[in-house]
């Protein structure tokens, strides 16, 4: 099945998806062919001044996220910044490292929501992701204002901009643009089964609507049930997860997420060797070793 997945790394309600996410990982795997799309929110800073917004206003937005589960910062920018290098960044990984496309979107989202890195500024943007294994920070920056990349970004931007008459537009999950166009909200999915049909779920939602979509696109899916162990799953997850998303992996149905028991374990697994844990925010990123390790060799 494919998931087409409209988001952009400054959309803090896309952030707080990630557990729903994670658990669709876990639960379908490779069963699930993602495709990230683009939206790009914001063209220039100016676009958010305007607005009224400033990095005391957006720090203390941050706050109200919190309970979500995602890690946020709240020490207020120098100012807020566009969002369009970004998405340009994110498809100039497409172009250059497609493997690597969804963990350069999330190292940009962890610098958007946990640090005051100006992340319209190309030497922000370099340092945003200079710790994420296998990618050429400098490269991929430099490839990102390059004209094959443009191209690529404006189809993002005009498939976006296609929500009129949608499900997402039916349901009040969209967005219209200045110019008055449509477009899809972070972070709605489009979820197209083998024979074509398909469901759309628009904007923010539980983990729960995603899985009625699957289930009745196509029931012969295998599903696998929550986790049991906290190093089973971050060895399913190489670039790791947060805390929550952890929670949310393991959580029995119908069964809130329970942060504290899955941070106990991930405390005994990195006190044994078995991951790291590198802080962002409130709260961090575990990694599995061994999952770093198969990785350093191969």
């Amino acid at each position: 099945m494919q998931l087409t997945h409209f988001s952009d790394p400054g959309c803090p309600w896309a952030w707080s998806a990630g557990p729903a996410f994670a658990t669709l990982h876990w639960r379908y795997g490779d069963q699930l062919r993602w495709r990230l799309v683009m939206i790009g929110l914001s063209e220039t800073a100016e676009q958010y001044q305007r607005r009224g917004y400033t990095g005391e206003r957006q720090a203390r937005g941050y706050r109200s996220f919190r309970h979500r589960g995602m890690p946020f910062a709240t020490e207020p920018r120098e100012r807020p910044h566009a969002t369009w290098p970004m998405c340009r960044v994110v498809v100039a990984a497409r172009r250059l490292v497609p493997d690597r496309e969804w963990a350069v979107f999330r190292a940009l989202q962890f610098a958007q929501f946990t640090s005051t890195l100006t992340l319209d500024e190309p030497e922000d943007l370099v340092a945003a992701l200079e710790w994420l294994p296998g990618v050429d920070a400098q490269r991929l920056v430099a490839a990102s204002l390059e004209p094959e990349t443009e191209e690529l970004f404006a189809a993002d931007r005009r498939e976006t901009r296609s929500a009129a008459g949608r499900p997402v537009e039916f349901q009040g999950r969209s967005a219209t643009t200045p110019e008055g166009e449509v477009r899809y909200t972070a972070p709605s999915v489009i979820f197209t089964a083998r024979d074509g049909s398909s469901l759309e779920a628009g904007g923010f939602q539980p983990v729960e609507a995603y899985d009625v979509c699957i289930a009745n696109l196509d029931r012969s899916l295998t599903r696998r049930e929550p986790a049991d162990d906290v190093g089973a799953v971050l060895a399913e997850f190489p670039d790791g997860l947060t805390t929550y998303e952890v929670a949310a992996v393991m959580a029995p149905h119908l069964t809130a997420p329970d942060r504290d028991a899955a941070e106990d374990a991930l405390i005994s697994l990195a006190a044994s060797g078995g991951a790291q844990r590198r802080p962002f925010g409130n709260d961090a990123l575990w990694t599995s070793t061994a999952a770093a390790t198969h990785a350093l060799a191969a």
